[in-house]
């Protein structure tokens, strides 16, 4: 059988992206899925997400992580499925796209896309990291020595710990660069390795920062291995709404699948 594929990155965040809204793709095949984001022998990608037809919507996404299995939401997947759908001429510039949490409102601008995230209701406070949900679950914690991290080890140590092994978690750590500009580095669950960025990763760093008093800017830089991604949110007394996550999304080049 033969499919055709297109590449998408978001900041560094790669992505095999399908045109199904003719249901020819089974997204059914963990195996195949898996084995089309492994570098080696497949496409390559952290991810593998495809657009599919629903009422009410301009589309759907439906993501799944590197391993085959389909996941919780993915930021930078959202902004770059976006910029697909305006290439398919699905849409223009403004959209609402149904993904796995819920509807999301987007905007595309030569390249550049702005897409809405769903509202932070609460976050956990411990000792010397934060636990919140941006779309997907995230670990947040500051590191003086973000650069000389071992993100291998020091990722998977969270992730695969008691805690979180179970249902497993994305890990951020993060270094204040000023009141406006982090830099983080992310260990993505499903990809179990460290990736360029992460979209729902830069949302809960940037809002973990304000809730904890490291900024008191409500408009952030978040900098990653693979580029610059902007957040925006309005602070309620202990949530957070109107969340954008901002930055671009690109095509990278366009193949056919065999199987």
């Amino acid at each position: 059988m033969m499919q055709t594929f297109y590449k998408y990155q978001g900041t560094g965040n790669d992505f095999i992206m399908i045109d199904n809204r003719l249901s020819v793709f089974d997204t059914n095949n963990t195996s195949l899925i898996a084995h089309l984001c492994d570098r080696r022998i497949g496409v390559g990608a952290d991810g593998l997400i495809v657009l599919e037809s629903v009422s009410n919507y301009d589309f759907k996404m439906v993501y799944f992580n590197a391993d085959g299995n389909e996941s919780t939401m993915c930021g930078n997947g959202g902004r770059c499925i976006v910029a697909f759908a305006n290439f398919l001429g699905i849409i223009k510039s403004d959209t609402l796209f149904l993904a796995i949490d819920g509807p999301h409102y987007a905007a595309f601008d030569d390249g550049y896309v702005e897409i809405k995230m769903q509202d932070v209701l609460s976050i956990s406070s411990n000792e010397d990291h934060f636990i919140l949900d941006t779309g997907s679950p995230h670990y947040v914690s500051i590191k003086s020595n973000l650069e000389e991290l071992d993100m291998a080890f020091e990722g998977a140590l969270v992730r695969n710990s008691k805690s979180f092994k179970l249902t497993g978690i994305n890990v951020n750590f993060a270094k204040k660069i000023n009141n406006d500009t982090f830099a983080i580095r992310t260990y993505e669950r499903g990809v179990e390795a460290e990736t360029l960025s992460c979209g729902t990763g830069a949302t809960a760093v940037a809002i973990a920062m304000f809730h904890s008093g490291q900024s008191t800017s409500n408009v952030m830089n978040l900098k990653t291995l693979g580029g610059e991604l902007v957040i925006r949110f309005e602070a309620q007394s202990s949530s957070y709404s109107n969340v954008w996550l901002c930055g671009p999304a690109l095509q990278v080049f366009k193949g056919t699948l065999e199987w």
